[in-house]
């Protein structure tokens, strides 16, 4: 049987999931390729531990702020204006840190760089979510935050070409930090041209007119009315929703501990394991952890997720993830064979794609009501970051006192926690229309919850 016409994916849809999603992939680009820039300035710039925990980490702690501030404003101001802007500022900040000229000037742009990143978490998904339809809300979700896992793999691939073209070290990170301005322009451009979201329309400014026509330009002219008119006075602080907050942003602040602090600090990971391997060389495996595990994971992700669940996936990632980093900390053996680390370490990468990291990305998007979706996204997406900032600072100064066994089995503990906020606090989305995962209809005229 054919689909309806509002369930049907159209062009549009993906034309919108291109938009929100080339954001992710820059911003994956300018958080990650960092790791790889802190190896060449240690030598140049004379990096102490400390000077490397805090480039690594400071655009993460700024992703804090960024989150909650863009996430609030977009409530207020609207989902389209604040994507723009703060692919705007991501795009002047990626050019200023390519022509840092100390330390102290370098950290504080990627601070700066980090604000927008943090933005472009808080309405991203809340673009794709309030777009999409009820049968591929949560692939296009995923699809979305799948464009991370292409500036996962272009970053060390990038930096390997650099090197091997012979590009003298002290220009080099510099075209590597200087990238980042084609991506955020790309995005900018298409941001400016994209529609506000209609379910932003309906339920916070009461516009159903303006709503059909955003709809109908994204799915097309043949699609049923837009969401009723309904202005939605939901608060975060009544249950269900502190609950679901607890829930979201809890896990996703478990999730970045253990993804960020790994991607950020693969290269020390993998130099630690292989003392003597050439920079080239640990560069190279980087990306190839990142090509054969990560990126797969998060393409299974976008097709399971509408059948699986998002809970059923993201408990199961999580419990792996457990146990993977389990079996590095128990059996000594496994630091002793490069190879089967390796492949563990893949095996744990694949599970965070597949599992928490995409589905922390897309619950906070769909369990929350229109007028604080943004805002509880922000503030879910802001503790996430700040696990990240957590794990990247922590893990050059962890690796150095507890090696890579400790370190992993504090990984482990993480693990098993997220999979317990999830069972414990969140709801399943699957198949349910926005307006139902994100209890709208739990709640009466003046927003006071009735059911539920």
């Amino acid at each position: 049987m054919a689909a309806a016409p509002e369930e049907r994916v159209t062009r549009g849809h993906w034309r919108m999931v291109l938009t929100a999603g080339l954001g992710f992939f820059t911003d994956a680009y300018d958080l990650f390729i960092i790791g790889t820039v802190t190896t060449i300035l240690t030598p140049l710039w004379h990096l102490s531990t400390a000077d490397l925990m805090w480039l690594n980490s400071t655009s993460l702690l700024a992703a804090v702020v960024g989150s909650v501030f863009f996430g609030r404003l977009a409530d207020r101001l609207g989902r389209r204006a604040m994507a723009l802007a703060e692919s705007l500022i991501l795009a002047a900040a990626a050019l200023a840190s390519a022509l840092s000229t100390s330390f102290a000037v370098l950290v504080a742009l990627r601070a700066v760089m980090g604000v927008a990143i943090g933005g472009d978490y808080s309405t991203s998904s809340i673009i794709a979510s309030e777009f999409s339809t009820t049968r591929s809300r949560g692939r296009l979700i995923a699809t979305v935050f799948a464009m991370q896992g292409v500036g996962l793999v272009l970053g060390p691939l990038y930096a390997a070409l650099l090197l091997v073209l012979g590009v003298p070290l002290d220009t080099a990170w510099r075209l590597m930090l200087g990238f980042g301005v084609v991506p955020a322009l790309v995005v900018a451009y298409l941001r400016y041209t994209m529609p506000e979201t209609p379910r932003f329309l309906a339920g916070v400014r009461g516009d159903a007119e303006a709503a059909r026509q955003s709809l109908s330009a994204v799915a097309g002219p043949d699609t049923l009315a837009a969401p009723p008119a309904r202005p939605v006075r939901a608060r975060l602080s009544a249950r269900p929703f502190l609950t679901r907050l607890v829930g979201t942003a809890g896990a996703w602040f478990l999730m970045d501990i253990a993804f960020y602090g790994n991607g950020v600090s693969s290269s020390l990971i993998l130099k630690a394991l292989e003392p003597h391997a050439t920079l080239l060389h640990t560069i190279l495996t980087s990306a190839l952890i990142f090509l054969l595990a990560a990126l797969p994971g998060y393409g299974v992700a976008a097709l399971a997720i509408d059948h699986m669940g998002r809970k059923r996936i993201q408990v199961m990632g999580f419990v792996i993830m457990a146990l993977a980093y389990a079996s590095i900390w128990l059996v000594p053996a496994v630091l002793a064979h490069t190879v089967i680390f390796l492949v563990i370490y893949a095996v744990s990468y694949f599970f965070i794609e597949f599992g928490p990291n995409t589905t922390t990305f897309v619950y906070p998007a769909e369990v929350f009501p229109v007028n604080v979706r943004a805002t509880g996204n922000g503030i879910s997406a802001a503790t996430g970051k700040f696990g990240a900032f957590v794990g990247a600072f922590l893990f050059p100064l962890v690796l150095t006192r507890l090696h890579i066994s400790g370190l992993m089995g504090l990984l482990a503990l993480v693990a098993v926690g997220g999979a317990i906020l999830t069972l414990v606090c969140l709801p399943e989305p699957k198949g349910l229309a926005l307006e139902v995962a994100s209890g709208e209809h739990l709640l009466d005229e003046s927003g006071h919850v009735v059911a539920g």
